[in-house]
């Protein structure tokens, strides 16, 4: 079987005549990687487009100019092909003259979600700030809507389609580019033709993960199995190591504590069940968090931040799940961190496993879990929602970054919350722009009630304030607000009554020592802190969480000073 010849992504770039030749220069040093298509009006802007969408050519940016033959203002032409584009990112091009003048439009426009961002042309050589925002694009654009070029993981499906889901949506939020492809395949049969158990005469497993990233063939994977491969286990370590600092859970606050534990002296291990980032590595753009104007995923932001905590020596490991922790018997005493991978012995602990989503508790919906319905944004199940009707359940920010996300791809996205709005729950941002995006309607107190499939998801069953309505459904994701992921705590670290941790002032007066509260994120055992979404009375935001994480250190080496 031959694999079809892939079609070279195209820059679309739409600018008055004068500006063509400047734009086009700047723009060629990517003529590498893409096709680099320019028009000097509205109506050439829209026969490239037009031709694009016929060549079946995918388009990865467009750049609009702000004044342009043939509408009154670049922007007009850009929501019009954002409806053919959807993928696409887009920015509009300024220029100083007429700068003044827009930017009071373009920062409304930003703010409702209508453009990406907005870039002054470059009016000289070595622009390397204009170019680090169009990389930046481009590199979103590659990650989320495109066929990766060259693939670390070859996934052969086979048995378990929800499996399959959930190992991609690892791979996904791991940053490591992958592919799925049937047994028959021409990679499918190589990669089972080679396994001892298919040279033997046996079937094999599946499903089956291949990759030099791991240098070993997984029969019958599971995404938990693939994490341990990518990142080893505790099982590695010497069970007499006495680890300064052991962070359980590696979201926000984790990957902060495990950045500045490292960076100032502290042996700093991390553990981690599922994929790094936590909640907040699901994300597919993060807007308001500080320093990055023009946004981060999730996915990269943890991915910045597992380099950085690398660097300074942590280890992190992946498929890892905590299980107990037995604290220590006297003061001094190391805390006993149980795993699923080993035991580790640690000075001092830092619990930062967060919260999950809520169960929906409709069996016939559970029942298709990875099969079209997902819990939380799975960004890796976004781009199957081409051309169907996706819906999202939830009012937090979570769910409203899904909902824009899913909106590229998706024929229709419906947002289901059960409040009679969105503002006591979703960032004002986050509500323009949604109201600004056509794919997608808001239904308010609205639940979901039913629904199913064959195979997959087919239907859903709603209920709103004018009663039951069966829908047509392509795809259902569930962010349905936060349980803590504490259970496995032992009964000496206090919680509240939903599973939060008490943590320094918030603990209960009869738990105090000698008549003080624990330090400021210490819990009620001495050496054992808590920071992120799971501590009680956490903001739920990433910002906090990394102030939680990082300031924990300082607590640590307290706790630990002699």
């Amino acid at each position: 079987m031959t694999t079809p010849a892939r079609v070279r992504p195209a820059i679309v770039l739409i600018v008055a005549a004068e500006h063509i030749p400047v734009v086009d220069s700047e723009f060629g040093r990517y003529a590498r990687d893409y096709d680099i298509l320019c028009a000097d009006d509205a109506a050439g802007g829209r026969e490239l487009v037009r031709q694009a969408l016929e060549d079946q050519q995918p388009v990865a940016l467009l750049g609009v100019g702000w004044t342009l033959p043939g509408v009154e203002v670049g922007l007009d032409l850009l929501d019009e092909l954002h409806t053919l584009l959807p993928a696409a990112r887009r920015i509009c091009l300024t220029t100083r003259g007429d700068y003044n003048l827009s930017l009071a439009k373009l920062r409304e426009a930003l703010g409702r979600g209508r453009i990406d961002t907005y870039l002054l042309i470059p009016q000289g050589p070595r622009d390397e700030e204009f170019h680090t925002a169009v990389t930046e694009y481009l590199s979103d654009w590659g990650w989320t809507a495109s066929t990766p070029e060259v693939e670390g993981v070859q996934i052969i499906e086979g048995g378990s389609r929800a499996e399959v889901a959930r190992i991609r949506d690892f791979l996904d939020r791991m940053g490591l580019p992958h592919r799925v492809y049937s047994p028959d395949s021409e990679v499918g049969r190589r990669v089972l033709s080679e396994l001892p158990s298919v040279q033997s005469g046996a079937s094999p497993a599946f499903p089956v993960v291949a990759s030099g990233v791991i240098n070993q063939v997984i029969e019958g994977a599971t995404a938990r199995m693939v994490a341990r491969a990518v990142y080893g286990s505790p099982q590695t370590m010497d069970a007499d190591d006495l680890i300064d600092l052991v962070v359980i859970g590696s979201g926000p606050a984790g990957l902060a504590a495990a950045v500045y534990g490292a960076s100032e002296g502290l042996d700093t291990v991390v553990i981690e069940s599922d994929a790094v980032g936590g909640q907040a590595g699901t994300s597919s753009m993060i807007r308001n968090y500080l320093g990055f104007p023009r946004g981060i995923s999730g996915m990269r932001l943890a991915q910045r931040a597992r380099f950085q905590a690398a660097r300074f020596g942590a280890r992190i490991y992946t498929g890892v799940a905590a299980e107990g922790i037995v604290p220590g018997v006297g003061p001094g005493d190391p805390h006993v961190v149980r795993t699923e991978g080993g035991e580790l012995q640690a000075r001092a602990v830092l619990v930062a496993t967060g919260v999950t989503y809520r169960r929906l508790g409709i069996d016939s919906l559970e029942e298709l879990v990875g099969l079209g319905v997902y819990y939380g944004a799975a960004t890796s199940a976004a781009r199957e929602m081409e051309g169907r009707d996706a819906f999202v359940v939830g009012g937090g920010n979570s769910a409203g970054q899904a909902a824009v996300y899913l909106a590229r791809y998706a024929a229709s996205v419906t947002l289901c919350v059960r409040r009679p709005d969105l503002a006591a729950t979703m960032s004002d941002y986050l509500i323009r722009e949604i109201a600004s995006t056509s794919r997608i309607s808001v239904r308010t107190t609205t639940q979901v009630v039913g629904g199913g499939g064959d195979s997959s998801l087919q239907w859903l069953q709603l209920r709103g304030p004018d009663g039951s309505e069966r829908l047509d459904a392509g795809g259902l994701f569930l962010l349905l607000g936060a349980d803590p992921c504490g259970d496995w705590l032992p009964a000496e670290v206090v919680r509240d009554e939903r599973g939060f941790v008490y943590t320094g002032r918030e603990v209960p007066m009869e738990h105090w020592s000698d008549g003080r509260p624990p330090a400021a994120l210490e819990t009620t055992v001495p050496g054992i802190f808590a920071a992120g979404d799971l501590r009680a009375g956490s903001m739920k935001r990433v910002a906090s969480a990394s102030g939680e994480g990082a300031a924990t250190v300082a607590l640590v080496h307290a706790y630990l000073a002699p």
